[in-house]
């Protein structure tokens, strides 16, 4: 393990073991002054491979309901977006946001690598490497842009461990809820006492980095205001409450993951994708409304490992497929479109047979985020191994 690997990996685990300490409410406010006029940008990733021809649903093209019996969403119910595609009825709560050119979509989205292993799919996309299993660090983690004085919460994952997106040299905080970061009171100084007396330099400089965390989320924590904003009470709702908290404190937050879980939907798929996508929609719409006029600095996109197959399947659910969409959400989105070149759905047009065939490469859709996001990044770093076309989904930065 070399001496970066090293360094990063005992940070990144001392910032996801321990907790809060105490600081001095104007620390939020002064320490990262100049925080508020930088990007955020918000991976959330659908865990269980989200079947994108329901979320966003080609009603136009002339295939769709004859491949999908009983589950095919009836034209009637579905919300219009531009003649040829609409949203499921579980997503009107964004269709404002599609109205206010706010959202955008970007369909036939996917992986070149093959496979349709949830397990594979997901390293893949969270490295950012497809078909190498042997990368160690995530795709957000070499995005987060240098700074000259960065926050110690400048990256932050939602959850009891740090996503792999979100592993590598740049610190990042993996956290459950703001007021739950916390190390008991009797065991602080001696955690505290046993880093600065440290003769490894780097373990000295991992306990500073992991004490200005915790501090910073503590005076967080004492100091937030309930917006009043109520947010689904699942875990993407909450993850997304906790993000906004960081978000309207002017601390430094830079990057943050979230999870949504649940979207394997092999059966009964109706149902399950009426609830799982009106959590998704109901929580994007509350952390836009919590966030405000903040969402002219906010990026939201979402992802998925691999989408479902074109046909249903006999118990009227759909299995593990190829291409899906992907979302942007934020005040800098050039939405009210759907991006990407459409594949079809003929026989001849499916990928071997029975997919939805990629046509853009989730890396593109990714650069394009982190491309407005951190300004001119080195997407070949960031990337490596791809020659990244970002798409153009963004608003130019006046």
């Amino acid at each position: 393990m070399t001496s970066n690997t090293r360094r990063a990996f005992v940070r990144n685990a001392a910032l996801t073991a321990f907790g809060v300490g105490s600081a001095p409410a104007w620390l939020t406010r002064t320490a990262y002054a100049g925080a508020k006029s930088r990007k955020v940008l918000v991976a959330i990733f659908q865990r269980g491979a989200m079947d994108g021809l329901s979320a966003v649903i080609p009603y136009g093209e002339r295939r769709y309901a004859a491949l999908r019996p009983t589950i095919a969403v009836p034209r009637e119910t579905a919300i219009d977006l531009d003649g040829f595609f609409a949203l499921h009825p579980a997503l009107k709560p964004l269709k404002p946001f599609w109205d206010s050119k706010q959202l955008a979509a970007i369909h036939a989205t996917g992986s070149p690598d093959p496979t349709r292993s949830h397990f594979d799919a997901q390293d893949f996309m969270e490295s950012g490497t497809p078909g190498r299993k042997a990368t160690r660090d995530g795709w957000l983690n070499r995005a987060i842009p240098p700074q000259p004085k960065p926050s110690p919460i400048r990256a932050i994952s939602m959850g009891g461990t740090l996503s792999r997106s979100l592993r590598g040299a740049n610190p990042a905080v993996a956290v459950n809820t703001i007021a739950g970061f916390k190390v008991r009171d009797d065991a602080q100084d001696d955690f505290m006492s046993m880093y600065a007396q440290s003769a490894d330099p780097m373990l000295k400089g991992t306990g500073k980095d992991t004490f200005e965390a915790v501090k910073l989320l503590e005076s967080i924590n004492r100091n937030q205001v309930d917006s009043g904003i109520t947010y689904p009470n699942s875990r993407l709702g909450q993850s997304l409450r906790q993000i906004a908290t960081l978000i309207k404190a002017d601390a430094g937050l830079e990057v943050a993951f979230a999870d949504s879980l649940g979207w394997d939907t092999h059966a009964g798929q109706a149902p399950m994708l009426q609830n799982l996508l009106g959590d998704f929609a109901n929580s994007l719409t509350a952390f836009h409304q919590d966030l405000g006029e903040r969402m002219a600095d906010v990026t939201v996109v979402s992802m998925s490992e691999f989408g479902r197959t074109a046909k249903e399947n006999g118990n009227r659910g759909t299995d593990h497929g190829h291409a899906n969409v992907m979302f942007a959400l934020g005040g800098d989105v050039a939405g009210g479109k759907v991006y990407g070149k459409w594949p079809g759905l003929e026989a001849e047009q499916l990928y071997e047979g029975r997919d939805l065939a990629v046509t853009t490469d989730f890396r593109d859709v990714l650069a394009s985020a982190v491309r407005h996001h951190a300004g001119t990044p080195d997407l070949v770093k960031i990337f490596p191994g791809h020659q990244a076309k970002p798409l153009h989904f963004f608003r130019p930065i006046q």
